[in-house]
Parts: C-alpha cells; structure tokens; sequence
C-alpha cells in the first residue's frame, strides 16, 4: 500500500513555474528606471579632416589659418608660420586674447570661412571643445547696451595633430 502511495505522488504533474513575485519586481523596477534614466541632447558638429588630398591643395597660395594647442599656450599660424603666440594665464587658455585676434583676422579677411585646429598629444578634450567655440564664433555685447550679438568667425573647422 505504501508503494502504490508513493507512485500516485511521483505521477502527479508539477504545478507551473509561478511568476508572480517576479511580475511585481518588474512592475516596480520598469517605472523606476524609466524615471531615473538621464535624458541627454546630443548634438553632432560636422568636421573636416585633413586627407592627402587636401594637402596638395594647400599648396595653393592662400591664407589658411591655424590655432596650434601647446601645453604652453596658443599659437595662430598661417599655415606656413606662426602669426601670434598666446601664453598660458594663471594655468589656463586665454580664450579671451584668442577671440580678440580672431576676430582681427577675421576683419582683414572677411570671405575667410575655415579655419583648422591643431592639437598636441595629451591636452584635455574640454580645451578642444572652447577652442573650437571660440574659433567658430562667439557672443559679444555691444557697448552701451544689454544686447548680445552672435558673431560668426571661422565656421568650418578642421582638426588635426600638431606639428
């Protein structure tokens, strides 16, 4: 009798596996993720980057301008030979003095529409990015007034290793 109990109960189908506590976790975790994830704006810059066939056309003589980030400093060149040379300020980029003969250069050559910046191994990626803020354009307020102003400097950027 004893075996013929014991038969019955190994016969018998095993109820399904039960989802329950794991439907709840998840009821729970989804809204909670969904609400703590970082929504962030991405935005794309498109660049240029130098290629061998662009190296024959800067042998073309036009003004080409460059601003060369040293561990020093800054440096403007035209592409043969350095125009200007920035320091370091208290440890920092002068992004300021870069603006300003920027912008010089940009009044002497109004139809100047590119402008390539240079890198030397090891500077932080935050210094390309102002740089590259700088070299494009920059707000400006107009004396006597609360206006800011958007000016276009050098809107097509390349990029590549310093020299």
């Amino acid at each position: 009798m004893n075996r013929r109990y014991q038969n019955k109960r190994g016969r018998e189908e095993s109820s399904g596996l039960d989802v329950t506590s794991f439907m709840n976790l998840m009821v729970v975790l989804v809204p909670f993720l969904l609400i703590s994830a970082v929504f962030s704006r991405v935005t794309i810059m498109e660049l240029n980057v130098p290629t061998s066939a662009s190296k024959a056309a800067l042998n073309v003589p036009n003004f080409a301008i460059e601003v060369i980030v040293r561990k020093g400093g800054l440096e403007i060149a035209n592409g043969s030979s350095v125009e200007a040379a920035i320091p370091k300020k208290d440890g920092h980029y002068n992004i300021q003095m870069l603006h300003e003969m920027l912008a010089r250069l940009k009044n002497r050559y109004p139809e100047k529409q590119d402008a390539t910046v240079l890198m030397e191994p090891d500077i932080e990626y935050d210094y390309l990015i102002q740089i590259m803020d700088v070299v494009r354009g920059a707000d400006v307020q107009t004396e006597g007034s609360a206006e800011v102003k958007k000016v276009v400097l050098f809107p097509n950027i390349s990029i590549g290793d310093a020299p």
